[in-house]
């Protein structure tokens, strides 16, 4: 199996592919996607995540998110919802040491009880029950 970081997958978004761009980024759609459109927004510069990003770059990816988020909605109906996440770590489960944000279009129906989100990366804590 090909190593993604040697070289850096997303430092040739010719590999990658490119959907949109900016100056300071790019989404690409993911290829192994969690739904249909799942895409990435990917910072030009190698830095290893979210918190290396400059106040320039967060801002470029979060047009690039707008942008994509859009563009999901009016070509497929059926996307009710997102989430938006990035890993920043081995230990969170990133694979690729590059900076990426996840935009996961959801739809009604596509799990059983979709309540707690992104809290799902630690499975035990996804579910749980207001206090007040």
């Amino acid at each position: 199996m090909k190593d993604p970081n040697n070289p850096c997958l997303f430092c040739n978004s010719k590999i990658s592919g490119i959907a949109h761009e900016n100056e300071l980024a790019y989404a690409s759609y993911d290829t192994y996607p969690v739904s249909e459109h799942h895409c990435l927004i990917i910072p030009k510069r190698h830095v290893m995540d979210y918190f290396e990003l400059s106040n320039e770059e967060l801002i470029a990816c979060n047009d690039l998110i707008k942008i994509v988020k859009q563009e999901v909605i009016e070509k497929d109906k059926s996307v009710k919802a997102f989430n938006v996440g990035t890993n920043a770590g081995k230990e969170a489960g990133q694979s690729i040491m590059h900076c990426h944000v996840h935009l996961i279009p959801r739809r009604e129906g596509d799990v059983d009880n979709p309540q707690g989100g992104v809290r799902s990366v630690i499975a035990k804590k996804q579910h749980y029950k207001r206090k007040i």
